[in-house]
């Protein structure tokens, strides 16, 4: 009787959790991009990788294409790195290489590894700014540049504290 029940309970979580996965309330944005990727079973890395004209981006898990996203972006996407000393800067593309070893225009790409750390990155795309840089909460998103930067500077004041 106990495992009976033991089993009832293990597969009505496994139910729960697939009917998650299949909710369409689970879309993936840039909002939710980090928290999707680190959601994503993965031993080493989880990628989201956009090529060309970002029309089209794969999801890579440990190397290895899992699936595609269509009409996620487009190429007004811009990525910007941090740097206390200058603010934000204009991130340059990664290089990437096909299996057939040519080197591919990269539109986008952001990355969580194994513990869940992502990119540190900001990220602009339609008059919004996406803050990929806390590992501690959910992505931020400003409405101008100049707004995140102030919460930049008002956490490195807070933490110079």
């Amino acid at each position: 009787m106990i495992v009976v029940m033991i089993m009832g309970v293990v597969y009505s979580l496994a139910i729960n959790n697939f009917s998650k996965l299949s909710d369409d309330s689970m879309k993936v944005t840039l909002q939710t991009l980090k928290e999707y990727l680190i959601h994503t079973p993965h031993e080493k890395s989880a990628k989201l990788l956009c090529l060309d004209d970002c029309s089209s981006c794969d999801v890579f898990v440990d190397g290895v294409k899992s699936s595609t996203i269509e009409d996620f972006l487009d190429d007004g996407v811009v990525t910007y790195r941090y740097e206390f000393a200058y603010g934000f800067v204009r991130a340059e593309p990664e290089v990437y290489f096909n299996k057939d070893d040519v080197e591919e225009n990269v539109c986008f790409s952001y990355m969580v590894d194994e513990n869940g750390i992502g990119d540190q990155a900001l990220v602009e795309y339609k008059d919004k700014f996406y803050d990929y840089s806390s590992h501690l909460s959910e992505t931020q998103v400003y409405n101008s540049i100049s707004e995140a930067r102030n919460a930049k500077d008002d956490f490195a004041k807070e933490v110079t504290r």
